[in-house]
């Protein structure tokens, strides 16, 4: 199969039969880097996440999750409970290097390609399989979406409020995920090059709750060994103080942090002009700050509160203080840093044109394809010709319901 773009990984082919954001994830960022995918869907609907929403250059548009994990790939539809379909994957698989699945667990074993499957068949293909928990444990069986994990991994004790926990914004179980997937198979595809793996390709096994378990990292450190649960604190860190949110004069919200003993005491004398907590002891280190926050928060919130953000941010900026402006996502959508370093490419969706943000390596010298976000099998007569088979082949894959109808 020859590649449909230019990039690090042109040339390298990716199969994968995928579901919602974590391994369409994996498998964009291989596409963004130039590797050609092919997404296998069931005739009936596809992936799901296509279903979630119509916001895309709706209403009756596309969803929003789809579009965002989906560029750059070739959709073909493929009735999998039919000995045909089946047959046609394992040509697929033929002449891949990788197969990425994310299907309910055991999915695979009951079609035939599980990683034990494709060692004896198709010996060159890298396995992926991406779950909840893992086998092996006593919740493996359960259903994991990315807010379930999140909760069982701790993440949503740690977000939001005391007494109100709350979900990170982002799909981080999915999209860390994802990335871990895609590193795992660019590992591999390392290895095999330089000759370091022999036999049939490792396979890989990775579940979103061991991803956000490492993630989760310093929460989990820090209880081990202080056996405190650490409370959450909205836009704020338990880990160092003072660093949050503060409204200002001009009614926007203005987000200032410190790291370390000396920005503390820039904050102090040069920005709050409060040379009394600078040289407080209390306030000497950060185990300190942390444990009296709330009287540095009523300080920097009550100064905050009598300039405006663009002063706020000059005043930290020359100081040498982090800080940024906090912002709707109605707002980042048209951020000038964006604009100004180019971020914003146009790609096609089968509901017309879009603007989507550029992958975030800038790899110098090669292109970043950015290819279109594919309609439903919009690609599975131009595939199937390529395995050898012919118009009147394909036209009977369709009618015994092998194949989905012909994408319009």
């Amino acid at each position: 199969m020859t590649p449909r773009t230019r990039g690090p990984l042109a040339g390298v082919t990716v199969v994968a039969m995928e579901q919602a954001v974590a391994a369409p994830m994996c498998t964009r960022v291989l596409a963004d880097f130039g590797a050609r995918v092919i997404k296998v869907e069931n005739p009936q609907g596809g992936d799901f996440a296509r279903h979630y929403d119509d916001v895309v250059n709706g209403p009756g548009g596309l969803a929003a999750h789809f579009v965002w994990c989906n560029r750059g790939k070739e959709s073909v539809t493929l009735n999998t409970k039919t000995a045909e379909g089946i047959d046609l994957l394992h040509r697929l698989l033929e002449r891949a290097d990788a197969f990425v699945c994310n299907l309910a667990p055991g999915a695979t074993a009951r079609l035939g390609i599980a990683p034990a499957d494709l060692a004896q068949r198709h010996p060159h293909v890298i396995p992926v399989e991406i779950d909840g928990y893992g086998p092996g444990g006593p919740i493996s069986h359960k259903r994991a979406y990315d807010l379930l994990v999140q909760a069982e991994s701790g993440s949503c004790a740690i977000t939001g409020y005391p007494g109100m926990p709350a979900k990170p914004g982002p799909a981080m179980a999915d999209f860390t995920t994802g990335l871990y997937a895609a590193i795992s198979i660019l590992a591999l595809l390392f290895a095999r090059k330089g000759g370091t793996t022999e036999g049939a390709a490792p396979s890989v096994e990775l579940s979103l709750f061991d991803v956000m378990t490492d993630v989760m990292g310093y929460a989990l450190t820090y209880t081990q060994h202080s056996g405190i649960d650490q409370e959450p604190l909205g836009v704020g860190s338990p880990a160092v103080a003072p660093y949050g949110a503060y409204s200002t004069r001009d009614g926007q919200t203005v987000v200032l942090g410190t790291t370390n003993d000396r920005e503390w005491q820039r904050v102090a004398r040069e920005i709050i002009e409060r040379p009394d907590l600078a040289d407080d002891p209390r306030f000497g280190t950060n185990p300190g700050r942390c444990a009296h926050r709330d009287i540095l928060d009523e300080a920097i919130g009550s100064w905050c509160a009598q300039h405006d953000l663009a002063e706020i941010q000059k005043i930290a900026d020359d100081a040498g203080i982090g800080n940024s402006r906090y912002n709707r996502p109605s707002e980042v959508v048209v951020h000038p840093q964006l604009t100004a370093r180019d971020r914003w490419r146009t790609v096609g969706t089968p509901a017309g044109d879009i603007r989507a943000l550029r992958p975030p390596p800038v790899i110098s010298g090669f292109e970043q394809p950015m290819g279109p976000v594919p309609g439903l099998g919009e690609h599975t007569d131009a595939v199937l010709a390529e395995l050898g088979l012919s118009a009147d082949d394909i036209e009977r894959l369709r009618a015994a319901g092998v194949i989905g109808p012909a994408h319009s």
